[in-house]
């Protein structure tokens, strides 16, 4: 090669020995891939990420709803909450939704029912009005948190890669309060959003209707 030819650029390692990641011992063999190799670029993850939902979307789903049902029957927070909630629900045309290919394990499946329907609690015995008023919105989203288990400190650890110990089941839900309140569309920013929350927190962090104490 003479001196003036450019050298051919290095050709990019692609990870397509990954297989499809939706078993217990494909994961690790995807796991120890990614640890090797070059990391994906975000478009690369996402384009996979997209084609397993795709992919497993009818088993999710299937699973999901298997959860789903498990739940309503035999889990004792859940079912606490359904037996509260006298009339309607929570939102005549669609319910609850699940994101299926967001909630791989029962536990999860059994928070996000614990949180949603905490919501439907709210809406339907107090008549709160959880799209237009912040401050409605923030004191649901604290009781949510606070109830349904989604912050207890295992699963924060496990899903979420939160370490601390002191104050960690206050900062969560604070945390969580703040993101969803931020999102809503009356909400200007995050930082209207944590005042808001703020405002509130006392009361509807202490707040522990239907039960008597914080249970999960």
């Amino acid at each position: 090669m003479s001196e003036n030819e450019a050298s051919p650029a290095p050709k990019k390692q692609e990870n397509n020995d990954l297989v499809p990641d939706d078993g217990f011992v494909a994961k690790w063999i995807n796991y120890f891939h990614l640890a090797l190799n070059p990391p994906m670029t975000f478009e690369e993850a996402l384009q996979r990420k997209q084609a397993r939902d795709k992919r497993e979307e009818a088993a999710d789903c299937a699973k999901c709803e298997k959860h789903r049902d498990f739940l309503l029957a035999y889990s004792p927070t859940v079912r606490f909450i359904r037996q509260n909630i006298n009339k309607g629900s929570f939102n005549p045309s669609y319910g609850i939704h699940l994101c299926a290919n967001h909630l791989q394990a029962r536990s999860q499946v059994e928070d996000t029912i614990a949180h949603e329907m905490v919501h439907a609690y709210d809406y339907l015995r107090f008549n709160v009005d959880l799209d237009n008023n912040l401050r409605h919105a923030a004191c649901s989203e604290i009781r949510a948190g606070t109830l349904s288990g989604e912050c207890r400190w295992f699963r924060e650890f496990w899903t979420n890669g939160q370490y601390k110990f002191t104050q960690h089941f206050q900062d969560c839900i604070r945390r969580r309060a703040v993101l969803s309140v931020a999102g809503r569309p009356g909400c200007k920013d995050d930082v209207q959003a944590a005042k808001v929350v703020n405002e509130v927190w006392d009361s509807c962090f202490s707040d522990t209707r239907p039960f008597d104490e914080v249970y999960r």
